[in-house]
């Protein structure tokens, strides 16, 4: 507003505010820019954080997110799943999964919390209590590990 002010005087004659004036914008645009790269900085978490705990985020994460930023989340989640569905066959094609190459295809885990029945692909159903330890297959299990579901057991 200030700054405003000045323009107006300086329109009228006062040149002397010219350097008082461009120093301000100059300012506003370096505080400008600061809060634009704060922001793209805070996408790119926010969108690596849909890589790492999957389309459900915990509450402890989601706390500390604005409004918006939740809703840009669930916008990237869709625009994502969208395009794993296109890609892929009748299926579609799971990015998230194995993001780290696989030594093997199934891993022994160990479950951390209850969570109730998982289903395999071939039907079996294994229920997943609390400290009880499976075989499972690498790509079902992966996605709980990265929720805190479940513990990759190494031998």
């Amino acid at each position: 507003e200030r700054n405003q002010a000045d323009v107006s005087e300086a329109k009228a004659g006062r040149t002397d505010l010219i350097f008082l004036i461009r120093f301000r914008h100059c300012c506003l645009l370096r505080n400008q820019r600061c809060i634009v790269a704060y922001l793209y900085d805070r996408l790119l978490r926010i969108r690596a954080l849909r890589w790492e705990y999957g389309s459900i985020l915990p509450n402890a994460i989601q706390f500390h997110m604005s409004a918006e930023e939740v809703e840009w989340f669930n916008r990237y989640k869709k625009s994502l799943a969208t395009y794993m569905r296109s890609v892929g066959g009748e299926e579609g094609l799971d990015l998230t999964q194995d993001i780290k190459p696989p030594k093997s295809l199934y891993i022994e885990v160990r479950c951390l919390r209850d969570y109730g029945e998982f289903e395999i692909d071939d039907g079996t159903t294994v229920l997943l209590k609390k400290n009880s330890q499976h075989f499972l297959p690498r790509w079902k299990c992966e996605q709980l590990i990265r929720q805190g579901v479940l513990e990759h057991i190494l031998s």
